[in-house]
């Protein structure tokens, strides 16, 4: 019986052959954490009466949820972080640096490999052709202690996504429309194995849009086959020498296969309060928005500044409108500045905000008032998540954010 890509990467790591639904131990390649479930992870670390880590040069501590600090208690929770990294060796990724995500991915995470990280969205290295998961705070410890983690072996499921997407559409909006059709639970501790010509097609920005939204459909990982443009995505952050590829056999098992035609995706919107309550652009009406974000480890990678430059410049942003925009590495902020984008951003009336989550996840640097209505490139519409529970959420692609902003409601020309 062949295996899926799932199986093939964790069986390496367990030392022997695994199927789904085995409870295995497997050695893990990175460990990280943030700023929110990192000083948790290093009381349990503590704990474990361990006096040293693992393997620390792959040990990541990322300051980016509330980066730079907007209040003292957050500020003893970096210190915290801080004094780790300097205690025990572990890498430090300061205010500034970038999202966890992003930066796992421009410069951490290889083909092949385990990452664990006590985050939802570490599945994002999925694209690279790694298994990455999330975890809780208190699993994390225990691998950054003994370099290994248990955890079941996940069926997958096979996205096949063939054909060409329309002008304008992105794998932002594939991927809503899939959680719009299987729901937000619907791959609960599953794979989803992505493939196909329109994959195969697809530029690794929009790949790691994928990966990173995998979870709001429940799964456990989001995975691609390493090819060549993984290989060039690698050369540009110099670890060309780390390229691998696995592919999944021909005659894995696979518990559900989705097939999907590119050319059927429109612009799709999730609506509050949950990412599966999902709708097309022109099913919405006249949706006025108080605030857009541009910007996330979802959506803020240079190719999403580039679309959203093309079509804010010349522009400006709907008066009563706040357009915040938010590079997601520091990398790709002075890309941004190289090629002009960030002079059109503010040209058109945008603030632009310092690399990491900002108001993602409702800490600061635009937290919604009473009533308000934000549109955002980010992963999640939770009730509450952007700072307010009476504020409104909806999730949209860079594309339809940017016109959206023109507009001063949800659009998409």
């Amino acid at each position: 019986m062949g295996q899926t890509l799932a199986e093939k990467i964790i069986s390496e790591h367990a030392g022997k052959n695994v199927k789904a639904g085995e409870l295995v131990i497997a050695k893990v390649d990175v460990c990280a954490v943030q700023d929110g479930t990192g000083p948790l992870t290093v009381q349990e670390f503590k704990k474990l009466g361990k006096d040293k880590l693992f393997n620390p040069e792959r040990t990541i501590l990322f300051i980016d949820h509330a980066s730079p600090s907007p209040k003292k208690e957050l500020s003893n929770m970096h210190t915290t972080l801080r004094d780790f990294s300097r205690d025990y060796g572990a890498v430090l990724s300061e205010v500034g640096t970038g999202v966890c995500h992003q930066r796992l991915i421009e410069s951490y995470v290889n083909p092949c490999e385990i990452l664990v990280g006590a985050d939802s969205h570490t599945c994002t290295s999925g694209a690279l052709g790694a298994f990455a998961t999330g975890m809780g705070s208190t699993d994390i410890a225990v691998a950054m202690a003994l370099g290994k983690t248990w955890l079941k072996v996940p069926q997958t499921f096979k996205i096949i996504v063939n054909g060409k997407f329309n002008e304008g559409i992105s794998s932002k909006d594939l991927m809503l429309h899939l959680i719009g059709m299987i729901g937000a639970d619907g791959a609960t501790y599953k794979a989803l194995e992505f493939c196909g010509e329109t994959i195969d097609n697809m530029e690794m920005s929009e790949r790691f849009t994928l990966a990173n939204m995998a979870v709001e459909a429940g799964a456990k990982a989001g995975l691609f086959i390493a090819d060549e443009k993984t290989k060039a995505y690698l050369k540009e952050h110099g670890r060309e020498d780390k390229f691998r590829s696995v592919k999944p056999d021909d005659d894995a098992v696979y518990e559900r296969i989705i097939e999907i035609n590119a050319e059927d995706i429109k612009h799709t919107v999730s609506c509050p309060h949950t990412v599966d309550n999902t709708k097309t652009v022109d099913e919405l009406g006249e949706v006025k928005v108080d605030q857009v974000y541009i910007g996330t480890c979802t959506n803020g990678r240079l190719e999403d500044m580039r679309v959203a430059a093309g079509i804010l410049k010349g522009n400006k942003v709907k008066e009563g409108v706040r357009l915040l925009i938010c590079p997601a590495s520091k990398d790709i902020y002075l890309k941004s500045l190289d090629e002009g984008l960030i002079k059109i951003f503010m040209e058109a009336g945008a603030t632009i905000l310092p690399p990491g989550c900002g108001p993602c996840v409702g800490v600061h640097a635009g937290i919604l008032a009473d009533d308000e209505v934000c549109l955002s490139t980010q992963n999640r519409n939770f009730q509450g998540r952007m700072g307010n529970t009476k504020g409104y959420i909806y999730l949209s692609s860079p594309y339809v954010a940017a016109y959206s902003a023109i507009r001063g409601y949800i659009a998409d020309k």
